[in-house]
């Protein structure tokens, strides 16, 4: 009989093994392992007086700080599982989530209180909890430290099947839908990182992605399995990330356009021999940004991955980085990446739709069995990227997703915003596209259609930018808009022909800018 897998609290292990060693670094204050283990002890008997039970969904619409460090592991001790939401979301996208999810509890900031309120307005069950709201409006009940700590018992090992966190990822048509990833699948995604690019006693990891992404959480958990270092930032500014490599810094995770920001403001100085590893995601990168990097002592080493593989899948290895530009790398052990040819394909091409096996891969989709059914088949994960994989085994991505928009590290699916421009009355037709930009990787255009008598303040793009914003985070909302008076192509089962639309963008060049 084969028996399940579990795993002791690693910050708890850390805590007894290593008590001295710095766990967490945020802004200026800085946690041992020990004080780290004291912190989430303290916040998860918290969630017990909150009435949180093995079972429960905790929910957290947090900006990166302590907190949102401390949460995560808190909500795991209690047996519950944590759900990250994207803070950039409108009232109406977190809303949705919030009903898919019921979580017993929603955290919120100062930033976010207001949009967290709203959102869960609608569901009496969701109780809405700050982490730092204080004022005379809101009672201490609200307020998470002013919360007793309950006299309970919390859970120190854990089940490898338990669904640590679930995490929202938009398709390209249809709902959001949140992948549940395991206890199991974050360890197995920490060794095989640890594999191919090695752990040292004094790594220090920064995170300057949000935390509310499977990238950023990642850097959390593979952190206190290796009994290193997480440096967290606010968010994302290159000053006080290259200052942070220069203090010492070891491994950072960025995109494409972080990078090229971060090389921007370092004007040619080298990088220090400490920085090892500059993990970087979010789709291939120009060559001549890694030929800059390498100039620059930044030792850039690309990776792929998903929300559906608990962070990367993929990976070069520091010896093939500078010599690979533009590879993937090989599938990190025990994984196993394959390509699955397109259908209508022959055996003579190479390129295909990216699938994956392994124990990084999600446990399915919370709610949505079938969903589930279609992305896994046979235990083989199909991303709907499409790739090769060469002689070597290296994996090289074509196309992040057929429709997929990746602007400045962010996934934009067209269907979301396509929606969102339908419901405006005078919008007959819309489809939504990547351009390339330079500076984000690429930009979201709007090609649209208007419905007839429509009046011509339908062409103001500010306006219909705004439409947007009330429906849609920020960073799905088009950069520019394009008119059609023709009908927009479409395949005989009414479904668009993007890559004629493409064209028809790039015919048109820019018109009318949000």
């Amino acid at each position: 009989m084969t028996q399940k897998a579990v795993f002791p609290d690693w910050i708890a292990h850390r805590g007894r093994g290593m008590p001295g060693h710095i766990a967490l670094v945020v802004g200026r204050s800085e946690w041992t392992f020990a004080e780290l283990d004291d912190e989430i002890t303290s916040a998860a008997k918290k969630l017990a007086t909150l009435g949180v039970q093995a079972g429960d969904r905790v929910a957290v619409l947090l900006h990166n700080g302590c907190e949102m460090a401390v949460l995560p592991h808190a909500v795991l001790r209690c047996g519950a599982t944590l759900v990250p939401l994207n803070v950039r979301l409108s009232e109406h996208e977190l809303a949705w989530q919030l009903g898919d999810s019921k979580p017993r509890l929603l955290f919120v900031d100062e930033r976010t209180y207001d949009q967290g309120v709203n959102a869960a307005r609608e569901y009496s069950g969701i109780r809405v909890v700050s982490i730092d709201r204080r004022d005379t409006e809101h009672d201490s009940e609200n307020t998470f430290d002013r919360v007793a700590e309950a006299d309970v018992e919390l859970r120190l090992v854990h089940d490898g099947d338990a669904v640590l966190a679930i995490i929202y990822t938009s398709g390209t048509t249809g709902r959001p839908k949140g992948a549940m990833l395991t206890v199991s699948n974050f360890w197995w995604s920490a060794i095989g990182s640890a594999l191919n690019l090695g752990t040292r006693s004094e790594d220090k990891w920064l995170a300057c992605m949000p935390l509310f992404h499977v990238g950023g959480l990642s850097i959390l958990i593979r952190a206190a399995i290796y009994g290193i270092t997480a440096v967290v930032q606010d968010g994302f500014d290159e000053t006080a990330v290259n200052a942070a490599i220069d203090k010492g810094v070891t491994i950072v995770s960025v995109v494409a356009v972080m990078l090229e920001r971060m090389l921007v403001q370092r004007g040619g100085d080298l990088y220090p021999a400490t920085l090892r590893c500059v993990l970087l995601g979010g789709g291939p990168a120009p060559v001549s940004l890694l030929e800059r990097s390498s100039s620059m002592s930044a030792p850039v080493i690309q990776t792929y991955g998903l929300t559906e593989t608990c962070s990367q899948v993929a990976t070069l290895s520091p010896q093939d980085a500078a010599s690979r530009h533009g590879a993937a790398g090989r599938a990190l052990y025990p994984n196993e990446v394959r390509i699955a040819l397109q259908p209508g394909g022959t055996p003579g091409d190479r390129a295909g739709e990216i699938v994956v096996r392994g124990p990084v891969v999600m446990a399915g989709y919370f709610g949505q069995p079938d969903a589930t059914a279609r992305a896994i088949e046979d235990g083989w994960l199909r991303t709907g990227d499409i790739g090769l994989v060469d002689g070597q085994g290296y994996l090289y991505v074509l196309d992040r997703r057929e429709d997929l928009i990746v602007t400045g590290g962010e996934n934009v699916y067209p269907a979301e915003v396509e929606d969102a421009l339908f419901s405006h009355p005078s919008i007959a037709e819309a489809g939504v596209i990547g351009i390339i930009d330079e500076k984000w990787g690429q930009r979201v255009v709007a090609i649209a259609r208007l419905a007839d008598g429509a009046d011509e303040a339908a062409h103001d793009a500010p306006a219909l930018a705004s439409w947007c914003r009330a429906r849609l985070a920020g960073y799905k909302i088009p950069a520019e808009f394009r008119f059609v008076t023709d009908p927009l192509p479409r395949t005989a089962s009414g479904k668009l022909r993007r890559g004629e639309l493409r064209d028809v963008a790039n015919a048109q060049g820019g018109d009318r800018k949000a």
